[in-house]
């Protein structure tokens, strides 16, 4: 008895506490939100999306590389010193185009959601509305070779794909996996590709706001830190936490708010996350105005 007993104890002494991993630990925990929310008022904390979120599982939401080595080749740099409003949104000004919030899931597609969304409206506003299509993220995810799926991928290299075009969603739905690049529609039917142009790269607030005003949303990239997946509402600014990754987004649009310029961004989270999946960031923070991209759309004779 005293054998089998001793051998308990050993077994319970090896076997000690389990060790919790960086990459296991909550990546907003309710402390840090009471912190977010105490030391500064320019944006809201929630744990509503986060809550029981771990740092492994947030960073498949910032997958994006920020490597020069594939920005596209033949894109400038825009530089403009025209005056603009102190406010502009293109699901306003261009209404009738606007995309709805939609959801990458568990794939780090970011860079396919919002370089599809970007040209999805570019078509619409670029028409008139005459064409008002929702292209495919998934065939960039599943067909573009230059970049890895839902591991990630490189902007300019989308947007040189898009070159070639892409079909609607309603041809290639989101299945949010790595499948094999398909040939024809969901249905078997034919594709009908829509294309981009001209790619052209954006650097800086003037820059940025020249190609919204005239021509509509871009995509761009930025750091996503931990408190990032926490946001709820106003001017977001980095208050708390380590980097996670990079992060590819649309920008819609610009404003002020306490004296604080702001761009206006759709998400791919879905709209449980943030202002209904969108949300604001300070010019500047965490590289958002760096190098954002975009094409004109290649209209067919109407």
């Amino acid at each position: 008895m005293k054998a089998l007993l001793g051998l308990a104890l050993i077994s319970l002494v090896f076997a000690g506490p389990s060790i919790i991993t960086e990459d296991q630990k909550e990546v907003v925990p309710d402390s840090a939100i009471e912190y977010i929310n105490t030391v500064q008022n320019l944006w809201v904390a929630s744990n509503k999306w986060v809550k029981g979120m771990t740092k492994g599982e947030a960073k498949k939401f910032a997958t994006l590389s920020f490597t020069s080595k594939l920005l596209y080749p033949e894109a400038e740099t825009l530089q403009t010193t025209t005056s603009f409003p102190w406010f502009f949104d293109t699901r306003w000004n261009f209404y009738g185009c606007e995309i709805p919030i939609l959801n990458q899931e568990n794939c780090g597609s970011c860079w396919a959601f919002a370089g599809a969304e970007t040209l999805s409206e570019r078509f619409c506003i670029a028409s008139q509305g005459k064409i008002n299509v929702l292209l495919s993220p998934q065939y960039l995810v599943s067909c573009d070779t230059g970049n890895y799926g839902c591991d990630g991928g490189y902007l300019g290299e989308a947007w040189n794909f898009m070159k070639n075009g892409i079909p609607t969603y309603s041809c290639v739905d989101y299945t949010a996996s790595d499948s094999q690049c398909m040939t024809t529609c969901d249905d078997g039917s034919q594709m009908v590709l829509y294309k981009a142009t001209n790619i052209q790269a954006y650097k800086g607030p003037q820059s940025i706001k020249t190609a919204l005003f005239t021509e509509g949303p871009v995509e761009t990239a930025f750091e996503v830190y931990e408190d990032f997946m926490s946001y709820s509402s106003g001017v977001y600014v980095h208050t708390y936490g380590g980097l996670l990754g990079g992060h590819a987004v649309k920008i819609v649009g610009w404003g002020v708010s306490q004296d604080i310029e702001y761009w206006t961004c759709a998400n791919s989270w879905g709209t449980g996350w943030g202002y209904e999946g969108y949300f604001y960031i300070a010019f500047g923070e965490c590289g958002i105005d760096s190098l954002a991209y975009a094409g004109k759309a290649v209209l067919p004779a109407l």
